[in-house]
């Protein structure tokens, strides 16, 4: 989605306002260049599209996660930037992945199904996965930025990494690929 959005800017308006194609739509709404719109604003519009669209599951989804989003903010006492609102989605998918394995055990085929859905739906709010590579290469650079010398300092590097990989990829998969490195 973010990559399509990117492509959609890099590119320029076309000049049309809808879509005929039937292909699967957007989840968030394109935004004018010079339109500043927040990313919670930007979950809401595609919430009050999905309702017009009679879309239940995506409705459901993103109904969760403003509710996630409003809890957060309460528990905060004050509004979320789009840092913490992407670690809150990615928690979310989390949860979701942990919930789809356990009705796979449970045999609830009914409700794996709509949990799956869902968390296409969150998946797609996310930026862009990092590839293995690209993940390596941060560590790399990070560890050169701490002077890392051993596992022993992998705190260190962790610290500095996360912000940069958050909702992009898993954190156990980057502290498994920086303590190889780092001790190999």
């Amino acid at each position: 989605l973010r990559k399509a959005q990117r492509q959609e800017e890099k590119e320029g308006d076309s000049g049309k306002e809808e879509s005929t194609e039937t292909g699967p739509q957007p989840l968030l709404l394109a935004r004018h260049p010079g339109e500043r719109m927040g990313l919670k604003g930007e979950i809401q519009d595609a919430m009050k599209a999905a309702m017009k669209g009679g879309d239940r599951l995506t409705l459901s989804a993103l109904r969760l996660l403003l509710s996630a989003l409003h809890n957060e903010e309460i528990k905060e006492r004050r509004e979320l930037s789009p840092e913490e609102i992407i670690k809150i989605i990615s928690s979310l998918c989390k949860q979701g992945q942990e919930s789809i394995e356990y009705f796979r055990k449970g045999g609830r085929g009914d409700l794996l199904e709509k949990e799956e859905a869902e968390l296409v739906v969150l998946r797609r709010l996310l930026p862009e996965a990092l590839s293995e590579e690209e993940v390596r290469a941060l560590i790399r650079s990070t560890i050169e930025e701490v002077g890392a010398k051993g596992v022993q300092d992998l705190g260190k590097v962790m610290k500095q990494i996360m912000p940069k990989v958050t909702g992009r990829t898993e954190g156990k998969r980057v502290s498994e690929l920086a303590r190889e490195i780092l001790g190999g």
